[in-house]
């Protein structure tokens, strides 16, 4: 039964509404099939869209090529069933079209030409503005190399902006990517500066000019805004949608200012964006990036071990090697397209970048001990003061924990009450932990060791979560022992131990982490010796179930970080089997969200483990119980997973099937 107009338009922004990748593709590729056989007619239009959308921003971008026709022919067909959106989308969608087909080198010249006159005679006829138009021509000239580049880039600026308009955070980006080419750094930097300020944001931004900004600074010499740029990038990439060139963009300026660790970290952290991208023009983009950094490197780490999924490097040298020889054909093909040496001097370019670099510091905690001036440090000697401050106590995962609510009672003593309030409204992460930092030296001098525990804990989760590892370790470790060391309860520290295995893993030693995850939760075992289920002449019978429910649902958060530890070292057998069991202790606490993810950790450790039949159940489970909980984001993304695994184990009907549940 043909389903009406608002059902078929209700199942195609179900579409629209989830995050990229194989499972959205195959849902939006059934819902266009659908529309287009059964109708209703008015619906085709946008599921058209829905499934050009689906494509650009994935792998698979090169498929949206059929569809992107599709809707044009069904254009110039029936334009009476395109709505005021359908008609936007439509030509909004011509702008990546041109884009895309520039980004791939087979594409022929004339073809490219071609589309571009069609798109602007297409615009003309539906009284569009020339912004978008004039964009996609100095976009295309400058791809080639091509004479009238700057007069178009002109153009495109001053042509006044409509509807069909880059936004507010594109534009300025685009912008400053040609500036920042032909030798106008200064003016590249304020315009993104200024864009920065303006708080734009889109898809990939922030995330792409910030990171785009922290080299521009980098090449002026400005080291301090650079590491303060470089610290806003970072808390932004992961909300990014494409993140590939903007995570390469870091690694350079990682490398080139200094922190070979963490380049490498945060290559181990992408590897697949070093095989796998929308087009060959981000994988030239993204790879000349990571060059530039091995570059530098291999200098001095030449023999450093890399492990890269599906890259055949065992070390940075080889690495260096490997990605630069996946450079050369790639940027010899749009050479030859264009006829021009564009990408050779692009290359020459960025192999110059090699030898300017600038040490900065971007140390979180480093900054905030200066900025919360511990008496008798200097700001030539402060990382060593920060050193040997916080040396001592043990450590250990998973970012993203929540500290509030495990700081133990309220500060008192107002010194240390104030400087808690000052970081926690403070918004500036230096100053955040500088506050945090001063509450802990407070509260330590005046014997308070648990309150500067958890003080010093909260300083190092936010340099944990700015990718400062090297300063959250060993605060980490610090809290931990002051917490020990105030007779804290072990379920209070718990979840301290937790947030800080991440940065201990991260930093490279994820069997320390798990030691010290066994150690707590040995602890917090021994202190419990089983919670009593009764009151005690001390315990309210109220509170004595409240503890008893505090305990358990740390000792499961526990085992759960333990197995998520397991699966970072390799363990992926027992990582799956513990995980699995996490998942129902959380099934019987009535916890499904946490049920599911712990059974997606399972599917996944079954993967890696090379036992994909096996990882289907759990990978199952685990989008059921995202699917009771509404959690849209991580159910499209476990169904990504899922849909991928079964594809691979040749069981398509079972993949179509998965996606096809993901919409009403």
């Amino acid at each position: 039964m043909t389903r009406t107009l608002d059902e078929a338009n209700r199942a195609v922004s179900t579409i629209m509404s989830m995050p990229y990748g194989v499972a959205r593709s195959a849902a939006a590729e059934q819902e266009a099939a659908r529309i287009t056989a059964e109708g209703p007619d008015e619906a085709r239009a946008y599921a058209l869209f829905a499934l050009v959308d689906s494509y650009t921003s994935t792998p698979e971008a090169e498929k949206a090529f059929l569809p992107f026709t599709q809707l044009l022919r069904w254009w110039d067909s029936h334009p009476e069933l395109f709505d005021g959106s359908d008609t936007h989308s439509l030509f909004w969608s011509f702008k990546w079209m041109v884009g895309l087909l520039a980004r791939f080198p087979s594409v022929p010249t004339a073809q490219l030409d071609a589309t571009l006159d069609d798109m602007e005679r297409r615009y003309a006829l539906a009284g569009n503005g020339t912004s978008a138009v004039a964009g996609e021509r100095f976009a295309w000239l400058r791809a080639q190399g091509a004479p009238g580049t700057e007069e178009a880039y002109r153009t495109w600026i001053t042509t006044p902006r409509d509807s069909f308009s880059d936004c507010a955070a594109c534009l300025p980006a685009g912008q400053a990517e040609y500036l920042a080419e032909t030798g106008r750094v200064r003016e590249a930097a304020d315009v993104v500066s200024a864009a920065v300020a303006s708080g734009a944001t889109c898809g990939d931004e922030p995330a792409g000019m910030e990171s785009l900004l922290e080299l521009l600074l980098l090449d002026l010499g400005d080291a301090s805004r650079a590491a303060a740029v470089h610290r806003s990038a970072t808390s932004h990439l992961d909300a990014a949608v494409s993140k590939e060139v903007a995570a390469s963009r870091h690694v350079e300026f990682l490398a080139r200012t200094g922190h070979p660790e963490r380049a490498l970290r945060l290559l181990h952290t992408y590897p697949e964006h070093l095989t796998v991208s929308d087009s060959p023009g981000e994988r030239l983009a993204v790879l000349t990036h990571v060059a530039v950094a091995t570059g530098v490197l291999r200098e001095t780490h030449a023999d450093t071990p890399v492990d890269l999924a599906a890259v055949p490097a065992r070390t940075v040298a080889e690495l260096d090697t490997w990605a630069r020889a996946e450079i050369a054909p790639i940027a010899r093909a749009f050479d030859a397209r264009h006829g021009t040496d564009r990408h050779a001097r692009l290359l020459d370019a960025a192999w110059a970048r090699q030898a300017r670099r600038l040490p900065v510091e971007l140390g979180v905690l480093a900054a905030a001990e200066r900025a919360a001036a511990v008496p008798g440090a200097t700001p030539d000697t402060m990382p060593d003061a920060l050193a040997t401050s916080l040396a001592g106590a043990d450590a250990a995962s998973p970012a993203g924990v929540d500290l509030a609510g495990v700081t133990g009672p309220r500060l008192d003593a107002d010194p240390v009450t104030a400087a808690l309030a000052r970081a926690e409204g403070e918004p500036d992460p230096v100053e955040a932990s500088a506050a945090y930092l001063t509450a802990a030296r407070l509260a330590e001098e005046a014997g308070r060791l648990e309150d500067a525990g958890f003080a010093l804990a909260e300083a190092a989760q936010v340099a944990a979560t700015l990718g400062d590892d090297e300063g959250a370790v060993p605060a980490f470790a610090r809290a931990v022992g002051l917490l020990r060391a105030a007779g804290t309860d072990p379920a209070h520290v718990g979840p301290v131990v937790r947030a800080a295995a991440t940065a201990q893993a991260r930093a490279g030693d994820v069997d320390a982490a798990l030691a010290a995850v066994e150690r707590v939760h040995d602890d917090v075992a021994r202190a419990t010796g089983g919670v009593p289920d009764a009151p005690t002449p001390a315990m309210s019978e109220e509170l004595a179930a409240r503890r008893a429910a505090f305990v358990a649902a740390e000792e499961r958060q526990l085992r759960d970080v333990h197995a998520r530890l397991l699966a970072t070292a390799g363990r992926h057998a027992e990582a799956a089997r513990q995980a699995e069991s996490v998942a129902e202790e959380f099934g019987r606490a009535g916890l499904p969200f946490d049920a599911a993810h712990a059974f997606w950790l399972a599917g996944s450790a079954l993967r890696a483990a090379g036992d994909a039949t096996a990882a289907v159940d759990p990978l199952r489970a685990a989008l059921e119980g995202l699917a009771a909980t509404g959690a849209r984001a991580d159910l499209a993304s476990v169904a990504d997973e899922l849909v991928g695994t079964l594809r691979g184990l040749g069981r398509a009907e079972e993949a179509d099937a998965v996606a096809a549940s993901l919409v009403p």
